[in-house]
């Protein structure tokens, strides 16, 4: 398949924003060449804002900027976006619905060689517990796009996620991203995997290899991380044999905990997660690696939609 980079649709989409409302602006904390605001700078260098490494006062003068009537982006990557500004977010962007577009860069373990400090496996679990916030998490390059036009629209605080690699395009460039949606990539009727970002690739593979056994597995890409809609859910999993879920992010608080609680007293069939098992990453030769350290894998999908099936 195709493969296309999520940052570079990032900042070339931020690019056009900048292009078409002169309302729009950038604010980054000294990584724009990495998270592709620089973009935007060297377009419009008046309405960019060079932070440095100084994620707090960047959150603080984005919603300073949302006050007097700007659209703000601000990028960085997650684990800082999520965790040094977490109180500035919490305090002067979520509480007054301030309208500051978050971008949580290289997220997961996409950054495989930089280790643990720099992957960051719980910003949008971290940001989803915060009140009147939306947490998105684009499955490829084209989702990328549209959802950015569609925050930049939208009146409020959001958060999308960035992966850092180039992924399969599994998004059609037809139509707009709709907050709250989520939409299957491949159909099935015995079990039903949720998955968000790298791991609806990964799933689409696993099922292949499960549909060549006579297993037929449907996969849905779950880009809006909150809200995450029950009826949604719902509609998805009814009929099916088992549920599964499976995000690149720490177990503890992500999409599978939100689903799981859907699903209970609803749905009585068996359930699996697919995430990290609360703990870190760690530093590779390639992301590949890393995934299947992890258990984020086709094989090991694979591997978990079998046990749980034919248990």
């Amino acid at each position: 398949m195709e493969k296309m980079n999520l940052r570079k649709a990032y900042g070339e989409t931020l690019l056009e924003l900048g292009r078409e409302n002169s309302q729009v602006v950038a604010l980054e904390a000294d990584l724009g060449k990495s998270t592709m605001s620089y973009l935007f700078k060297e377009a419009y260098p008046d309405r960019y804002f060079e932070m440095g490494i100084a994620e707090q006062n960047m959150a603080s003068t984005a919603a300073g900027l949302a006050l007097a009537g700007k659209i703000p982006f601000y990028s960085t990557f997650a684990v800082f976006a999520a965790g040094r500004a977490y109180d500035q977010i919490r305090c002067s962007i979520a509480i007054p619905k301030a309208n500051v577009k978050i971008c949580g860069s290289s997220c997961g373990l996409s950054d495989f060689g930089d280790g643990k400090t720099h992957q960051s496996i719980e910003d949008g679990n971290i940001i989803k517990a915060i009140p009147n916030m939306i947490v998105l998490n684009p499955v490829d390059a084209v989702e990328t796009r549209k959802m950015v036009k569609t925050i930049a629209a939208y009146q409020g605080p959001a958060y999308i996620r960035i992966n850092r690699n180039d992924l399969p395009v599994y998004t059609s460039s037809a139509g707009e991203y709709t907050i709250g949606a989520i939409y299957p990539v491949r159909y099935g009727k015995d079990a039903v995997i949720f998955a968000t970002g790298t791991m609806v690739w990964k799933s689409v593979e696993a099922a292949k290899r499960l549909a060549a056994e006579g297993i037929s597995v449907q996969v849905v890409n779950v880009s809006t991380l909150k809200p995450l809609l029950k009826a949604e859910i719902l509609k998805y999993a009814a009929g099916k044999k088992a549920v599964l879920a499976a995000e690149e992010a720490t177990v503890i608080g992500g999409l599978g905990h939100g689903i799981a609680a859907l699903l209970f007293g609803e749905i009585h069939v068996p359930f699996a997660q697919i995430a990290i098992n609360d703990e870190f990453g760690r530093s590779a030769h390639s992301y590949e690696e890393l995934l299947e350290k992890y258990g984020l894998s086709s094989p090991c999908i694979y591997s978990k939609v079998k046990k749980i099936l034919d248990p």
